[in-house]
């Protein structure tokens, strides 16, 4: 069964650090990125960064209000 991010967590300078799931679940950005690889978390795709990092973003569709930043 998939789950799907309801909420993340930033640290001081406005960068996810965390993803909360539908479940309860928290994650670490890495945990998430691999649940993500794995097909668990639903409405995700996997980016990197310019430094390399894999973190996930929502999957585009032209709406700003469902995209990962303004879920915290």
């Amino acid at each position: 069964m998939s789950d799907s991010i309801v909420k993340v967590k930033k640290n001081s300078n406005g960068e996810i650090t965390d993803y909360v799931l539908r479940s309860g679940k928290t994650v670490s950005k890495a945990e998430g990125v691999k649940l993500a690889e794995e097909g668990m978390i639903d409405g995700v795709i996997i980016s990197h960064s310019k430094k390399g990092e894999a973190y996930l973003r929502s999957i585009p569709d032209g709406k700003e209000s469902n995209n990962l930043d303004e879920l915290s």
